[in-house]
């Protein structure tokens, strides 16, 4: 796929590329991708293959500028990430990628900038703002599913609690980083290094680092949220056990009085006059203890 960065971003061939004055887009594979170099007379050093790209960066070779995208999925944040890599040159915008999803992104810059004459700066601006265009919505999501795990508490009725927190923390993570590098790389183009970009369009880049920066603290913001979740949990889970543990040191306090008294009276000693007619005077006995003991918890409210 090759488009001039023209209105309406028409598709053209290789030759018709070369030629125009216009600056141009590719969107080239893996495979395809050495043909294309030398066809365009770009040499790039490519460090790995797409499928072990784990990292946004942007670094500048001999040539050329070289960056590596890899992007969350939005379905599957722990899973395998979208792998592209790009290449900017002083004519040339090209991005490698053996799946469809760059190819949708910039069919989708066609249709919302279709009048627009740009440039590669413009360009790469428009396919990172695709990139985090549905990022909010899906941070609403974690939002509203720690305020639902929030009230499932105060209504004491967590189930499966843990299990479903810890993957949410785990996605909220991955997304950090994400936008860690995403700004990062931002800060890389433009600071402009070897001049492949105009001065005077550097201002886009900045506004995906401020963009990419405030996506991050959102994250931040809701990984805190999440702990203090958790610890409201954890501290509902003490409660409660501290609350059996209290009912549980109640009965053995009372019982541990009846106890003594059956242990003292089963000893059966010759001279212990109680034997004959005792019962009746141990049970009342017991009795009057459990009374006691239970008035007494009352009393002091533990009851």
């Amino acid at each position: 796929m090759i488009c001039l960065l023209e209105a309406q971003l028409p598709e053209v061939d290789l030759e018709t590329a070369k030629r125009a004055v216009s600056q141009a887009v590719f969107l080239t594979t893996e495979r395809e991708c050495c043909d294309l170099s030398k066809a365009l007379s770009v040499h790039v050093e490519v460090e790995s293959s797409l499928s072990e790209i784990c990292f946004c960066k942007a670094e500048s070779q001999q040539d050329c500028l070289y960056g590596t995208l890899a992007v969350p999925r939005i379905l599957d944040v722990l899973g395998k990430r979208h792998q592209i890599a790009y290449v900017v040159t002083e004519r040339y915008l090209i991005f490698i990628d053996n799946t469809d999803f760059t190819e949708r992104m910039i069919r989708q810059i066609r249709v919302k900038r279709a009048q627009q004459r740009m440039r590669r700066e413009r360009f790469l601006y428009y396919f990172m703002l695709e990139l985090m265009a549905k990022d909010s919505v899906l941070l609403e999501t974690y939002e509203n599913a720690l305020m639902d795990m929030e009230d499932e508490i105060s209504n004491d009725a967590p189930e499966n609690f843990l299990s479903r927190l810890q993957p949410l923390r785990k996605q909220l993570l991955t997304l950090r980083g994400y936008y860690d590098q995403l700004m990062d790389m931002a800060r890389e183009l433009e600071e402009n290094e070897d001049r492949y970009f105009a001065k005077k369009q550097l201002k886009y880049f900045n506004t995906i680092a401020d963009r990419a920066e405030r996506q991050k603290d959102r994250v931040s913001t809701l990984l805190e949220y999440a702990q203090q979740v958790h610890d409201a949990y954890q501290a509902t889970v003490d409660s409660r056990q501290n609350s059996n543990m209290q009912f549980l040191t109640v009965i053995s306090t009372i019982f541990f009085p009846l106890t003594l008294i059956t242990g003292w009276y089963g000893m059966n000693f010759e001279n212990m006059p109680e034997l004959k007619h005792g019962y009746p005077i141990v049970v009342l006995l017991s009795l009057a203890v459990l009374a006691i003991c239970i008035g007494l918890f009352k009393k002091k409210k533990i009851l």
